[in-house]
């Protein structure tokens, strides 16, 4: 039994700030939810026919899988690290047939008395997956084959989610180039990521040949400058071949790809076109439930746009207009102080560790609530268009609290033996 349990002896000590943090936001979800759907006439807080009675079992479940993680060898994570990731990706195929459409997403299992989203358990399978495999001796990340190897382990579930119509939850995978980075990977990725995003843009707001006829005029400024080297000037004229064939291919997948209300909440985002009860409804609401709380708020259950339900999803992808409007400035920066607490507590134990598995793991795991965090509080504020991601911890929803509760909790198991290779 060695594998699954510590004997007593083995047991490490868990990190108790990252403890009282994880406590801490999963009260103040608890509280929010429960201010965001409040009912006169439903006031016990274990009424599961409300959101807030079932978040509380979501609550004290994700407790109990707390504890059997800490009872667990930190050894087991690594050894199920790939049959999980093939069990996750088997039920991303899964959802696909038998999955419950919710909001244009067939994403979702439905059990009854829980749905349940594979593709938030399937970013724990491939931070577990990705730590095994670079702390694997004779896999360089340095090295084509396992960068190809990466890339595989992200790509084949970004492409099953995005068959599911969940944009939000394949940009996720963005994030685990963080950990890459700090294991080594060239930092020109993060180069090539800005360029990309600044094409896009560009090719959004002008007309692509507009687009094309600027990197024209960039190529043969750069074909002049390096003109005494035949290879530089493949090199920019192969740089603007596929960028050219980028511009094109936004726009093919903007407009033949994306659903009609995510191309127009970009449109909206970019202002292009203006639909204040349509696609701009829900931002639009948002701001002005978090703009009417001023400095400290309107108080618990006090927020007028919370209470008749002017926002959208106020419980799920935009709790933090509920927090914003009730406890204001002074409340929402004490939020954002708390994840950027746990997001640095993360990276700081992750540098302590021993075993590259577990570094590697750690830093997957600040990456992907780094992420929803960023994303999250972007979308509410407008800063980023609609893409549902939640607010870990915070927002409502079990496969999200479940699937944290277990990327952290596994996290601190293994910083409780850090001092061991794993």
């Amino acid at each position: 039994m060695p594998l699954f349990f510590n004997p007593p002896r083995r047991q490490g000590r868990m990190d108790r700030p990252l403890i009282l943090i994880f406590l801490t936001l999963v009260i103040i979800g608890w509280v929010s939810i429960y201010s965001a759907v409040f009912d006169q006439d439903h006031q016990s807080i274990a009424d599961y026919s409300q959101r807030y009675g079932k978040q509380l079992v979501w609550i004290l479940t994700s407790f109990l899988l707390a504890f059997i993680i800490w009872i667990l060898d930190p050894k087991y994570f690594v050894s199920i690290a790939y049959p999980f990731y093939v069990l996750t990706t088997l039920l991303l195929v899964a959802v696909l047939f038998v999955g419950t459409e919710v909001a244009g997403s067939r994403s979702w299992f439905d059990l009854g008395f829980i749905r349940l989203q594979p593709a938030e358990f399937a970013k724990l399978a491939a931070a577990l997956t990705i730590a095994k495999l670079l702390s694997t001796h004779g896999n360089n990340i340095k090295e084509r084959r396992t960068q190809i190897k990466l890339m595989l382990i992200i790509m084949v579930p970004v492409a099953l989610i995005l068959m599911q119509n969940d944009t939000g939850s394949a940009m996720v995978y963005s994030a685990f180039f963080v950990a890459f980075y700090r294991e080594g990977f060239s930092g020109n990725i993060f180069i090539l990521g800005v360029y990309t995003v600044i094409l896009v843009l560009a090719t959004l707001i002008f007309d692509e040949l507009f687009v094309v006829i600027a990197l024209a005029t960039m190529a043969a400024l750069g074909i002049y400058l390096v003109r005494k080297s035949i290879r530089n000037i493949l090199v920019v004229v192969s740089i603007f071949i596929a960028s050219s064939a980028f511009v094109y291919g936004v726009h093919f997948i903007f407009d033949n790809v994306l659903l009609p209300h995510q191309s127009q909440r970009i449109n909206v985002l970019l202002g292009k076109s203006s639909d204040p009860l349509g696609a701009e409804y829900n931002v639009t609401q948002s701001k002005i439930a978090i703009g009417s709380g001023g400095l400290t708020g309107k108080g618990f259950l006090q927020g007028t746009q919370t209470k008749f339900n002017f926002v959208p999803e106020q419980s799920t992808d935009f709790i933090f207009c509920t927090i914003g409007e009730e406890w204001g400035f002074v409340g929402s920066t004490i939020l954002i102080a708390i994840f950027i607490l746990l997001i640095f507590r993360i990276i700081n134990l992750a540098e302590r560790q021993r075993s590259h598995f577990s570094r590697i793991y750690g830093y997957c795991v600040a990456s992907i609530i780094f992420f929803h965090f960023v994303i999250n509080l972007g979308m509410t504020i407008g800063f980023i268009p609609v893409i549902g991601i939640p607010l870990p911890f915070v927002s409502y929803g079990g496969s999200s609290l479940w699937s944290f509760t277990i990327l952290l909790f596994i996290f601190i198991k293994l910083d409780a033996h850090h001092q061991e290779v794993i």
